[in-house]
C-alpha cells in the first residue's frame, strides 16, 4: 500500500468496568435528585392549593361582609342613641346598658350638701332589626339624675327606617325615626352619657328631652340635617294643645378636624292646664309659664343655637351661644323674656389615657327667669317668685380612660349667680367623682 493511502481507524476500546460502575452511580444520583425535586414540585403544588383555597374563603368572607354593609345603610347621621352603633344586618337583638358609679357633694345651698353616693344616670338599651334597614331601638332609665323619684322613665322608643332613597341611588340622604325620640337641639345632648361626657356635670343651659313625634335625618356631602316635629309638651300620655314642637338642626364638616352647626326649635303652644311644663330642659329645669294658671292659659319659647367644635389627635375645644325667646299668655301683664346663654370647653390629653377638662358656662336672664342650676329645683324653679337674672358656672376636671368603656373622672365646679332682688346665689360649688362604664 502506497504512503498516500489513508490509515483505517483505530478500533474502540471498550469501556472498563471501574467507567461502567461510575455511569451506574452517576445514574442512581440523577434519578435521587430526580425523585427529591418531584417530592418539592409535589409540596409546593400542595401549598399552592391550600393559599387558594384561603384565598377563595376570604374572598367569599369580603363578598359577604359588603353583602351585608349594601343591605343596611350605616345612619348618615349619629345620634345619641347609638344610631350607627348597631351591627347593621346582623339578624341579633343588641342589650346594652352604661351607668356612672359617682359621689357627688355640693355647698349648703346645692342639691346634695350631705354629699351622696349614688348611680348616675343607670341606662338599659335594646336594639334589635325588624326587617331589612328598618330597626327597633328602646331605652329604660332607671335612675336619671335629673328626677326626683326612684321609679323607672321611658327614654327613646323608635322604629328607624334607614336610607330611604337608597333603591333609587341617594344613599344616606333620607333616614325616618317614629317613636319617642331624643329631641335633636345642639350638639351637647350627643354626648350626655356618663362615658361620652368629658365631665360629670353638664352647661348651665344644657338643652335636652326626649318626646314623641316624627324625625327625618341624612347627609349631603358634607352638609347634614335633622328635622322633626313632636308634642313638646312634658306628659308621655296625650299631648294638650296642638300646636306642635318643630325642631331643626344643620351641620356641616368643612374640614376633617372642624364641624359647624345651627339648631332652631318653637316648643309650639304649651297648655299651663294640661302640659305645666315643656319637654324640652334648660338650666337644670324646664320651660314653664311666669304668669299664674288663674290668668294664664298657654306659654311657650323658640330657641336658636349655634355650635362648634375643632378636633386634634390628643382633644377638642368647641364653643356653643344660644337665645331663648320666652313668652306666655298672662293677661295681667308682660312676661315676654329674652334668655342668653353658651358654654366653652377645652379637652387635652396629658399623658397616654390621662386628660383634662375645662368648661366655662353661663346664662344671662334680664327680668329673671326659674332656673335652678346645682341648686334645689324646690328653691330655685318651682319656688314662687323666685326668679335668677344670672348664673355662671366653671367646672374643671381629670379624667382617666381605662378602655373605651370604662372612664374615671374627678370634677370641681364653681357656681355663683344673682336674683332679680339682688341677692347673690352662693354656696353651690359642686364636688364629684365617677366610674363610667358602658357595655
Amino acid at each position: 500500500m502506497c504512503a498516500g493511502a489513508l490509515a483505517l481507524p483505530a478500533a474502540r476500546a471498550q469501556p472498563s468496568a471501574a467507567q461502567v460502575q461510575e455511569l451506574l452511580e452517576q445514574n442512581r444520583k440523577l434519578q435521587e435528585q430526580v425523585r427529591t425535586q418531584q417530592k418539592t414540585i409535589d409540596e409546593l403544588n400542595s401549598k399552592m392549593t391550600e393559599i387558594a383555597r384561603a384565598s377563595e374563603r376570604h374572598e367569599q368572607a369580603l363578598r359577604g361582609l359588603a353583602g351585608r354593609m349594601d343591605s343596611a345603610t350605616v345612619p348618615a347621621v349619629s345620634e345619641k342613641s347609638g344610631g350607627g352603633s348597631f351591627a347593621r344586618g346582623a339578624a341579633e337583638v343588641r342589650v346594652a346598658a352604661e351607668t356612672g358609679l359617682a359621689y357627688f357633694r355640693t355647698g349648703r345651698n346645692g342639691q346634695f350638701p350631705e354629699g351622696s353616693f349614688r348611680a348616675d344616670d343607670p341606662t338599659i338599651t335594646i336594639e334589635a332589626p325588624v326587617m331589612k334597614d328598618t330597626y327597633f331601638f328602646t331605652e329604660l332609665k332607671l335612675l336619671p339624675r335629673e328626677t326626683n323619684v326612684e321609679d323607672f322613665e321611658l327614654g327613646e322608643l323608635y322604629v328607624d327606617f334607614e336610607n330611604v332613597l337608597g333603591r333609587v341611588g341617594y344613599d344616606g340622604l333620607l333616614n325616618v325615626r317614629v317613636g319617642r325620640l331624643n329631641i335633636p337641639f345642639g350638639e351637647e345632648y350627643l354626648v350626655r352619657g356618663p362615658v361620652a361626657n368629658p365631665l360629670i356635670s353638664h352647661s348651665l343651659g344644657d338643652l335636652w328631652g326626649v318626646d314623641e313625634g316624627v324625625e327625618a335625618y341624612g347627609r349631603i356631602g358634607p352638609a347634614s340635617y335633622v328635622v322633626a316635629v313632636q308634642n313638646g309638651g312634658v306628659s308621655r300620655l296625650r299631648d294638650f294643645h296642638k300646636d306642635k314642637a318643630v325642631v331643626a338642626r344643620i351641620g356641616w364638616q368643612p374640614a376633617r378636624w372642624l364641624s359647624l352647626s345651627g339648631s332652631a326649635m318653637r316648643t309650639g303652644k304649651l297648655s299651663t292646664a294640661g302640659d305645666t311644663l315643656s319637654e324640652l330642659w334648660f338650666a337644670n329645669g324646664f320651660f314653664r309659664a311666669l304668669g299664674s294658671s288663674a290668668t294664664t292659659d298657654t306659654f311657650g319659647v323658640n330657641v336658636f343655637q349655634g355650635d362648634a367644635t375643632a378636633r386634634w389627635k390628643s382633644g377638642h375645644a368647641s364653643v356653643s351661644l344660644g337665645q331663648v325667646r320666652f313668652d306666655d299668655s298672662d293677661t295681667t301683664g308682660d312676661n315676654s323674656r329674652k334668655i342668653r346663654y353658651g358654654y366653652v370647653e377645652a379637652v387635652q390629653e396629658v399623658v397616654e389615657k390621662l386628660y383634662a377638662a375645662a368648661r366655662y358656662s353661663e346664662i344671662e336672664a334680664p327680668r329673671g327667669y326659674p332656673m335652678a342650676g346645682w341648686g334645689p329645683m324646690g328653691a330655685f324653679f318651682f319656688r314662687p317668685g323666685v326668679l335668677t337674672e344670672e348664673l355662671r358656672r366653671l367646672s374643671v376636671g381629670l379624667g382617666y380612660r381605662f378602655g373605651p368603656p370604662l372612664v374615671w373622672k374627678i370634677e370641681y365646679a364653681w357656681e355663683n349667680g344673682r336674683l332679680t332682688t339682688g341677692v347673690r346665689r352662693e354656696h353651690g360649688d359642686f364636688f364629684g367623682t365617677e366610674l363610667a362604664v358602658k357595655f
